[in-house]
């Protein structure tokens, strides 16, 4: 062999061994819907953490405001994840196009793991002491026809019913604002905004854990209105890949379970939780689909069923066809 063929040789080599190498360290890119609340907060532990970059993940987050851009994004696969999809919007988007929304995590909560609840102006607090001393006053509801008639499907459950009170839906970046300047006596709200308002002394919380308690008939229960959803083109076209990320979301869930005051300081520069209210701001309880009992696969298919009855989902489902283990 020639001095001149032998150089050739290791040059293809080199390039062929480079090729394999970039082949090798290329990360699967997946983009995810991302609504800035605690209810993503596994997202960016996993991002900080590096769990997504173990698994060999490149997440793009898209940052999305709320349940409809989300569905609309999966509908038309503009994101293959939501990391946080509200229950009866997936569902609702899944009877018009099944499996659009398959989740793989659910965040549970309560009136300890508060996230959805009803908050009236400090002002208010010697006339309203209980949710049916709403009757008459001027209410804000979380964006989202999930929301909304979440919203007025438990204050019917105390006995109020539509034009007892106006409620009309805002954006959550404009909830503090709009209590501050005395735009509403109330509203269904959820978290950072309801400990930033009660930290201003502008508003306190009514009750909180109010699925668990008027939907779901026990304050204990689990009360699963939102969660990470994955589109079936996803889970499909890319079961490996899918696999990998349930498996990073899967790590974050068990590290905040188990280091939730570590956990909690992702909340301060990912959503809008202020860094002086990271220690305050509820978390919620994080739970795999695959880790589900049968009693909070009862609480998610009677929340479906709600769901149905206050028109936002519109016909019954079987919440078992849109849930995934991995």
């Amino acid at each position: 062999m020639t001095h001149k063929r032998f150089l050739s040789l290791v040059a293809a080599g080199a390039v062929a061994l480079a090729a394999s190498v970039s082949a090798a360290s290329a990360q699967d890119k997946v983009k995810v819907g991302v609504f800035p609340i605690s209810s993503s907060l596994p997202y960016f532990v996993a991002i900080e953490k590096g769990y997504f970059k173990e698994n060999n993940i490149e997440p793009e987050t898209i940052r999305l405001m709320g349940g409809p851009p989300n569905v609309a994004a999966l509908m038309t696969n503009q994101i293959d994840v939501s990391a946080v999809l509200v229950t009866l919007e997936g569902l609702n988007a899944n009877v018009k196009k099944p499996g659009v929304a398959i989740y793989i995590a659910m965040h549970s909560q309560t009136p300890v793991y508060k996230m959805e609840q009803f908050v009236v102006r400090t002002a208010l607090l010697d006339k309203v002491k209980s949710l049916k001393d709403l009757k008459g006053l001027k209410l804000m509801s979380a964006p989202g026809p999930a929301n909304l008639n979440t919203a007025k499907g438990v204050l019917a459950k105390v006995g109020l019913k539509d034009g007892d009170y106006s409620i009309d839906q805002l954006d959550m970046g404009q909830h503090v604002n709009a209590m501050k300047a005395g735009t509403f006596d109330g509203g269904y709200t959820l978290e950072p905004g309801a400990t930033i308002m009660e930290k201003m002394g502008i508003a306190k919380t009514l009750e909180a854990g109010v699925i668990s308690k008027y939907v779901l008939g026990d304050e204990k229960a689990d009360a699963y209105a939102a969660g990470c959803a994955f589109s079936t083109d996803f889970i499909e076209k890319r079961p490996d890949v899918a696999k990998r990320f349930a498996a990073a979301w899967g790590k974050a869930v068990d590290f905040i379970q188990k280091n939730p005051a570590e956990a909690r300081k992702y909340l301060a520069k990912n959503t809008m939780t202020p860094d002086d209210l990271v220690d305050s701001v509820p978390m919620l309880g994080y739970t795999m689909v695959k880790d589900f009992s049968p009693a909070q696969l009862g609480y998610l298919q009677k929340f479906a069923d709600f769901g149905t009855e206050i028109g936002v989902v519109p016909e019954k489902v079987d919440v078992k066809k849109f849930i995934k283990s991995f």
